[in-house]
């Protein structure tokens, strides 16, 4: 599916900043805009309602994806994640580029259906460093944080099927990693053909 605005997908094991590093790349960059998916997870912290996720119970999620609402969905920590197909296909087709952060499952799935998607992997500096963040959250007892580490080793082999790994160890580091692939990508020929039709029409490249 072929559409003018570029679809950036982010994924990564949890700790590893990747919502940090989405919030502060949309806070530099006001052309990006970020699609918020349906769970069926509790708010943590001070997630609300239709900003951070869209907040579903799971029968309502069931019916959604029952009708075809959802472009991808998974399981994910024993909750439901999906991203809506209506709301990402209006923006792209508008022009818009779109930033999803999701699990791997969900990002190789919507890889199938545009081929342009990039797929971005962010991965801690170590296994160690990755327990420190999740201990320091204080989101989760012992057992959960071991649960989330050993599905962590099993998200972090997937990185090989993405098309960039930032490694986030210094923070600013990684958001300008960040940045930098964005920016790339709106450069590469192919995009600008799909955003810029006018002008290549107008110089004989369509």
């Amino acid at each position: 599916m072929d559409t003018p605005g570029n679809l950036f997908i982010i994924a990564a094991p949890s700790g590893a900043g990747k919502s940090s590093l989405v919030k502060a790349l949309l806070e530099l960059d006001g052309h990006l805009a970020v699609s918020i998916s349906h769970t069926t997870r509790a708010p943590r912290g001070q997630e609300q309602h239709g900003r951070e996720y869209w907040f579903v119970d799971e029968p309502e999620f069931r019916a959604m994806a029952g009708r075809g609402d959802f472009f991808e969905w998974a399981e994910v920590h024993g909750n439901l994640y999906g991203t809506s197909r209506a709301a990402i296909e209006a923006r792209l087709q508008a022009g818009e580029d779109v930033v999803l952060e999701i699990d791997f499952q969900g990002a190789l799935q919507i890889k199938q259906l545009f081929g342009h998607a990039v797929l971005i992997f962010i991965l801690p500096p170590s296994w160690a460093e990755l327990e420190q963040r999740l201990r320091r959250r204080g989101e989760d007892a012992n057992g959960a944080i071991g649960q989330r580490m050993a599905n962590a080793r099993e998200e972090v082999a997937q990185a090989r099927h993405f098309d960039f790994v930032v490694v986030n160890a210094v923070f600013e580091t990684a958001l300008f990693d960040l940045k930098t692939i964005v920016h790339a990508q709106r450069l590469k020929y192919s995009a600008q053909q799909r955003s810029k039709a006018a002008v290549f029409k107008a110089l004989d490249l369509l």
